[in-house]
Order: C-alpha cells, then structure tokens, then sequence
C-alpha cells in the first residue's frame, strides 16, 4: 500500500494513493504524476548513513566504517516529489545521491533488529544533496531543498534486495541493489535506536550507491527503487528558494 500526502486548496491530506487518487478519511483527491505531492511524513529529524556501500566508499577513498556512520538533514531539508531544488548560492559543487529510506510508526529507542519492522511504516526514496565544497557535513548536508523525499510511503516491501537506478537528465548515473549494502536496514534503525530516541515521521535513509555527481540549473533528478516509486526533482536557479514555504502545514487525515 503506497500512503501520500498532497496540497490542497483546502489545505494537506494524507491518505492511501493509488491510481493517482488519494483516498482520504473526507473523501477522494486526484494527484497529477509530479504536481501535488508532499513529503509523506513530516519527521522531527532525517538520519542518514554515508560510507553503506564499498564501491562508493572505494570510489571517494573513505575508510570503511566499523560501524553505522551517520548525520543528521534537519526538517527544513525537505521538499516533495517534483518539488524544484534551488541551487544554493553558498556552494559550487551541488550533487545529488539517490537512497532508500525508511518512515518510523512510533516512539521507539533501544530496538533489537528483530523489533525493527513492528515500528516501520514503510520505506521512500530519498535524494541526499550535497553542497560538497563545504566542508565539514552539517555545512554540506543542511540546507534548504538538500533532502527531497518521495513520492510516497509503500508499506509493502522488503528492503534487503531492491534494484536502484537514478537518471540525471535522461543519463543513467547510478544503478545497484541493496543487499550490497555494509549495513542492512534493520541493522542500522537498531543501531541508531541505542542513541535517538525516535519519533513518528522519523526518516532513516541507508546511504548511496556509487556515482553521486554533479548536477547544475536544469537537471532533472529521477531516483528509483524498484517496488517503491521514483523520486523526480528538478534543479533550479538559486532565486527560487523563496518560494519555498516558510512554515509547514498541519495534514489532514
């Protein structure tokens, strides 16, 4: 089941999307293919891994990690599917990088990773941007726009073995699977849970596959994890950050 939520002229409701049609508790919502769309949650923090693949950690000559490694994308990073991605002006080097995520249910801390899957909701598509000129990862990772998440949460799934493939004006850029993860999902939520107490809406994203590059004004962004959707963006000049919402709007459900 894929679950959504959607602007409104009446305001955002969430609800089970299919078809292209939400149905909600008040009744039914149409959704174009790109137009509409709301992050699916609304997290109190995005946790997201780096160093989770060998060939990535290879090919950007990492030390491989003993254990999760992870930071932290404030709520602030967030737009939606087909949301634009203003450039930022503080960075020269914006790249994107496309990973699977998961939704948290429930307050939770201290989770075996045979408890994980009772308090996942679901699983996205996260694109990790990065202001890579920056250096050190807050700087780099916690900007306006550098966490596009969508375009829905699908409940019914299982993470250890889902074929990627992102697109970056029409050119393929990526392309793996998860079971070639370091750490699997379950692992990491546990992992985290021993030092975050989570809250519902919390995003853990597992990390990228290799190849995360460079994109400029123009390029659209299409990340797709087979069995949960594709995540489409556009890149768009920097002036276009104030059209982002100032505050966030309470769902209706």
């Amino acid at each position: 089941m894929k679950l959504a939520r959607i602007a409104t002229d009446d305001g955002p409701v969430s609800g089970r999307y299919e078809d292209g049609v939400v149905h909600a508790d008040d009744g039914l919502y149409e959704v174009g293919a790109d137009d509409g769309f709301l992050p699916p949650c609304e997290p109190s923090a995005l946790y997201c891994i780096g160093r989770n693949f060998a060939a990535t950690i290879d090919q950007m000559s990492y030390e491989r990690p003993d254990e999760p490694d992870f930071f932290i994308k404030p709520p602030a990073s967030l737009v939606g599917h087909g949301d634009p991605i203003p450039y930022p002006t503080v960075t020269n080097e914006l790249t994107y990088a496309g990973e699977l995520a998961a939704v948290i249910d429930e307050p939770c801390r201290n989770l075996s990773e045979a408890e994980v899957s009772e308090v996942v909701r679901g699983y996205t598509i996260l694109n990790d941007m990065d202001a890579l000129d920056q250096g050190e990862r807050t700087p780099r990772k916690a900007f306006d726009a550098s966490g596009p998440l969508g375009p829905w949460i699908e409940t019914a799934v299982e993470p250890t073995d889902i074929d990627m493939y992102t697109d970056v004006a029409g050119e393929r850029r990526q392309e793996a699977n998860t079971e070639l993860m370091l750490f699997d999902p379950d692992e990491i939520i546990a992992h985290l849970s021993r030092r975050v107490t989570f809250r519902p809406g919390d995003v853990v994203s597992f990390g990228s596959p290799a190849n995360p590059g460079l994109v400029e004004p123009g390029d659209t962004v299409e990340i797709t994890y087979e069995g949960v959707g594709t995540l489409r963006n556009t890149v768009v000049d920097a002036s276009e950050r104030e059209t982002l919402p100032l505050e966030r709007e309470t769902v209706r459900t």
